[in-house]
């Protein structure tokens, strides 16, 4: 497979130098193909999280949980502000995910007036097969790309992201 096929991109980029030639367009051929990367990823993991009945932002908040470790619980603010998410938004998925029956609010044990979310077993079920299936699609999607370029991508999305996301440096 030849690593110089010509897509969407290349198109837009050649009417660009066609009525302004003097851009420079790199950045433009790099971010166009990043965010059409990330759109044809998002439709591949969007159809895996619904063969299992769940909206992405369930599994997130489900995935948060099992990754927690046992207990499987946590705080709602916390979830919240793991997920990027405000705390209404927060709380009409849990809402969803309650009457589903995948979580639970119980009452934590060391503050009497705050709420825990926990993980049910069927909850716990459910993510643990929607995550294999999630972690099985994410290599098929990179299949195209040998080991060595998929730790090239890494180190170099890493890097990238560091610069954006300057604030956020776990």
């Amino acid at each position: 497979m030849s690593e110089h096929r010509t897509d969407a991109v290349d198109a837009i980029l050649a009417q660009w130098r066609a009525e302004r030639p003097d851009l420079d367009l790199e950045a433009m051929a790099i971010v166009g193909r990043v965010g059409r990367l990330h759109q044809a990823a998002a439709r591949a993991i969007e159809s895996v999280f619904t063969e299992f009945g769940l909206q992405r932002g369930e599994f997130d908040v489900l995935a948060a949980l099992r990754r927690a470790g046992a207990p499987y619980e946590l705080n709602p603010s916390v979830l919240a502000d793991t997920l990027m998410l405000s705390r209404a938004g927060m709380t009409g998925r849990l809402d969803r995910l309650e009457s589903a029956e995948l979580v639970r609010r119980v009452g934590d044990t060391v503050d009497r007036r705050a709420i825990r979310v926990a993980l049910t077993d069927k909850g716990r079920d459910l993510i643990d097969r929607a995550v294999t299936a999630h972690t099985a699609n994410e290599t098929r999607l990179l299949a195209a790309l040998s080991a060595e370029d998929r730790r090239e991508l890494d180190r170099i999305a890493r890097i990238l992201l560091h610069s954006l996301e300057p604030g956020d440096q776990r």
